[in-house]
């Protein structure tokens, strides 16, 4: 049976051109594919399993967490906190730094993740998935401390997502361009079907959330207005929307086939900076989007330059089709 590349030996061939590579980045990588893998397990049985549905608890955003936010947080605590790969984790879910158990030697890695993205549109079977993004530690085989996690996007070994919709795909980069992988059930590989995804510089589609138009900042309502204005417009040519509201699908589909995600600032809650949090969407993302030939931006600056001020910390995020970001940054300059 030929299947093609797996994951494990595309990673395993990525190693072999680092000699000095120990072996535990890949090691790292595959053992967060188990749980991804797990994940995708309980998303796609759903309420076959009493999966669905609200828990009866909160997060530290205040947000209720779903049954499957509990779920997909725990599967990946628990399937890397014993590896020795990692010296600590911090989850879009918990309040601190979560601390490797003792006994377990300390790694040379930070794994930063949101469980499961999009985890509002579970109980309707729409794509959600899972965000990472691992930085180096550090100080190498010592406890991380929460300053540790605190490093700009730009300093990321490693960033990507499992995405759990129609398919369960693994897309993940290392710095060397966007590879996508597609889990084969029957022998529960990914295997390579996207290879070198890239991002047309030009797009006639974009996505953003509409309802919010009114409480947007003047340079995304004339970038907007402009796109909706179409052929009779400045932009002369007409655009398309699409707007799943699950970042990980939205992205996915730029990734696959371009356009540009928005998700500005807006004056419904002014006292929150954006919607999105720094080290656990718009850095993973912006990482991948800039390596796949596109770029990531808040309006005013590139987001993988952002010095983090905090775990949680939230910003606006415009990325996707380089020309397009580079025209709504241009708005908010003038």
């Amino acid at each position: 049976m030929q299947i093609g590349t797996t994951l494990s030996q595309f990673i395993i061939e990525e190693t072999r051109l680092y000699p000095e590579a120990s072996g535990d980045f890949a090691a790292l990588l595959n053992d967060l594919m188990v749980a991804c893998k797990f994940i995708g397990s309980q998303v796609y049985r759903g309420a076959l399993v009493g999966a669905l549905g609200s828990a009866d608890t909160g997060n530290v955003q205040g947000e209720v967490q779903k049954k499957l936010d509990v779920i997909a947080n725990n599967a990946i605590l628990k399937s890397m906190d014993w590896t020795g790969h990692l010296a600590g984790m911090v989850s879009e879910e918990e309040d601190g730094p979560y601390e490797i158990p003792a006994g377990i030697p300390r790694g040379k890695y930070l794994l930063l993740f949101d469980p499961l993205d999009g985890s509002s549109n579970i109980d309707v079977g729409i794509s959600v998935g899972t965000i990472f993004s691992i930085l180096k530690a550090p100080t190498a085989g010592e406890n991380a401390k929460l300053e540790d996690f605190l490093q700009p996007g730009a300093q990321q070994v490693c960033a990507g997502y499992a995405l759990y919709g129609s398919s369960n795909m693994l897309v993940y980069s290392t710095g060397f361009g966007v590879n996508g992988f597609t889990l084969l059930p029957e022998v529960g590989e990914y295997v390579l079907t996207h290879p070198q995804m890239r991002i047309p510089e030009d797009t006639s589609e974009y996505a953003i959330n509409m309802s919010n138009h009114r409480h947007w900042e003047a340079p995304v309502r004339r970038y907007i207005d402009e796109l909706n204005a179409g052929k009779e417009g400045p932009r002369e040519r007409d655009f398309n929307m699409r707007w799943v509201g699950s970042m990980v699908a939205d992205v996915h589909r730029i990734l696959c086939r371009g356009g540009i995600f928005l998700y500005p600032f807006d004056t419904k809650d002014p006292k929150k900076p954006g919607k999105l949090r720094l080290l656990y969407e718009a850095n993973p993302m912006g990482f991948l989007i800039e390596q796949a030939g596109g770029a990531a931006s808040t309006g005013r600056e590139r987001i993988l330059d952002i010095q983090p001020e905090g775990l949680h910390q939230r910003v606006p995020v415009i990325l996707g089709a380089k020309n397009e970001v580079e025209r709504v940054t241009q708005y908010h300059q003038s």
